[in-house]
């Protein structure tokens, strides 16, 4: 797998150190809990990948499978109770952000990382000016004098495209569409020139047109920082045009990952494949729409083995027993027994398939 891949070293992997230098984010074995009156909810469970410098990171899946969560816990942003960071490594550079004291993680955020929040209307203060938001974050992180503060809240505005930001830095939050509302979260994520910037669904709540423009904003603003990119998204058409290497979660884990032309072109795992056989196309018009059939799993009471067993139209006798994890990084990067032999098999069935097809004969899946 090519350098900035998502890795998955297995749940029992032993630590490792800080990572190469060319991979700026290394995410090892994450488990993140909630502690509820109803129950444990294992919102991310057994999560691990990487990004090097200056790529990009799809993370893509249905909602509540742990996709925001795992961006909330590498930002240390989770309220602690109910979450509980159970286990795992969060490394940014030679950094350890889990064993760091809060005060010197607010350093670290706005400074080498920063967050692009899905809605951001949620996410300005409504009593203060955009220019005063970005500005406060300039004092705080790059320590300059409030009249050069902003003046870089200006040109933040400037570099994402916001015109006459003179003006625009003086207005409210209210008094800006959706899409100039996610400029300025674009703007203020970028203010202090992050190493890494994770962006939480940025194009949901916008149309077509601006969602359009947004994402090359990003690309234009990654070709001109350097900057690493962790895009969450359930998009998989904003994946194809935006990312080198793609994770898919499902109920808090990892069930497949490696490059954007591997996962989409020649997915693996049952829950990636109906992902894409899911995408509305021409040659369908007027057809019934492909589904996922059945829900999502509970989180409060999650299957033994595979979590997407129960809506797995290929599952077989090892699925609901056996977990069928990522767990070998040389092995197949899809956490599904069709590809891996299962407890009590000499063969997966799809290589097994794959060997016979070579051959000449038939096989099929179960």
């Amino acid at each position: 797998m090519e350098a900035g891949a998502a890795t998955a070293p297995g749940p029992s992997a032993p630590p490792r150190g800080a990572p190469p230098e060319n991979i700026l984010l290394d995410v090892r074995d994450l488990r993140t809990y909630f502690h509820l009156a109803d129950g444990l909810v294992k919102a991310v469970d057994g999560v691990s990948f990487s990004i090097a410098r200056g790529e990009t990171l799809g993370v893509v899946g249905e909602s509540g499978c742990g996709k925001s969560v795992t961006a909330m816990t590498i930002m240390r942003l989770l309220e602690t109770p109910p979450a509980e960071v159970v286990s795992g490594e969060i490394w940014l550079n030679d950094q350890e952000l889990l064993g760091i004291p809060e005060t010197e993680m607010r350093t670290v955020r706005g400074n080498d990382v920063a967050m692009i929040f899905q809605e951001p209307m949620s996410s300005l203060n409504p009593v203060f000016s955009i220019g005063d938001q970005i500005s406060e974050a300039v004092r705080v992180h790059l320590k300059l004098s409030k009249h050069d503060a902003w003046d870089k809240a200006i040109d933040s505005l400037q570099q994402v495209g916001i015109n006459s930001p003179e003006r625009r830095v003086k207005q409210y939050p209210h008094e800006m569409s959706g899409g100039m509302r996610q400029r300025v979260m674009i703007a203020m994520a970028l203010s202090c020139n992050p190493k890494l910037i994770i962006a939480d669904e940025p194009t949901t709540a916008l149309d077509v047109t601006i969602q359009a423009q947004i994402l090359e904003l990003l690309r234009t603003v990654q070709q001109k920082t350097g900057a690493a990119l962790m895009l969450i998204t359930h998009d998989l058409g904003v994946v194809a045009e935006m990312v080198q290497d793609v994770m898919v979660m499902y109920a808090g884990r990892v069930v497949e990952q490696g490059t954007v032309e591997e996962v989409l072109l020649q997915p693996k795992h049952p829950y990636t494949e109906g992902l894409l056989a899911s995408i509305p196309s021409k040659g369908r018009r007027g057809q019934r729409l492909n589904v996922i059939k059945g829900t999502v799993a509970n989180p409060f009471n999650l299957p033994k083995g595979c979590n997407f067993a129960p809506r797995c139209p290929f599952r077989f006798e090892p699925c609901p027993d056996h977990d069928p994890r990522v767990d070998d990084p040389g092995g197949p990067p899809a956490a599904c027994w069709l590809w891996k032999p299962a407890p009590g098999y000499s063969v997966a069935p799809r290589v097994e398939q794959g060997a016979r097809t070579a051959s000449g004969g038939e096989a099929q899946i179960p």
